[in-house]
């Protein structure tokens, strides 16, 4: 498995030479710094931990500093661990978008936008109950009936109702890198990628 940290830019359109339009995310991928490199004999296991983003000497602790002047690198924002990583890298080397090509299939993972606290038509898609009669009392929005009549009597896990929604993370796959303008660490991916702009997503492969 290869991949980089990367900062969702925002969306844009791209044009194919028989003038298909592919909706694409862009997303500033790297450069990365290799701030650890952990092995089966060391550690257990085989991982990359990549760093991602600088961070200012005053909101940096000690421990950041120590951990992060191994690589001889400044302490970085984001910090991943990437599990068998395929690319042999040493401590402290760079990553950066040029680990991807064009044409290739690749996952994105990524924190979805928050919603808070929803009602079930928004949340869970329910129809709601349609026009407004005589003596109804602003029910159109309203879950209906909680209850089970061949059971006890409660409300039975799982169903649903109104709470918090989004803050999820997601995992979109297969997800196609449309372009790469590596002189800005911009990769284009098609379709639409989970969270806000200026959000962290990490893409594997």
């Amino acid at each position: 498995m290869k991949g980089i940290i990367g900062k969702k830019i925002g969306m844009t359109s791209v044009f194919s030479a028989d003038g298909r339009q592919t909706a694409c995310t862009i997303i500033e991928a790297g450069p990365c710094v290799v701030t650890q490199v952990k092995t089966k004999d060391t550690d257990g296991y085989n991982a990359v931990q990549l760093g991602f983003g600088d961070k200012t000497e005053k909101h940096t602790i000690a421990a950041e500093k120590n951990h992060f002047a191994k690589a001889n690198t400044p302490a970085k924002k984001v910090s991943k661990e990437f599990r068998d990583y395929s690319l042999e890298k040493a401590l402290g080397e760079t990553i950066t978008v040029d680990i991807f090509a064009e044409g290739e299939k690749v996952d994105v993972v990524g924190i979805t936008k928050g919603k808070g606290f929803q009602g079930v038509v928004k949340r869970h898609g329910f129809a709601g109950v349609g026009q407004q009669s005589h003596g109804q009392h602003d029910r159109q929005r309203a879950p209906g009936s909680l209850g089970n009549s061949s059971d006890a009597a409660r409300v039975m896990k799982g169903m649903k109702m109104a709470g918090r929604m989004g803050t999820d993370r997601v995992k979109l796959k297969g997800l196609k890198v449309v372009k790469i303008f590596a002189e800005k660490n911009y990769i284009l991916v098609s379709g639409s990628v989970p969270g806000h702009i200026g959000s962290i997503v990490y893409i594997l492969k």
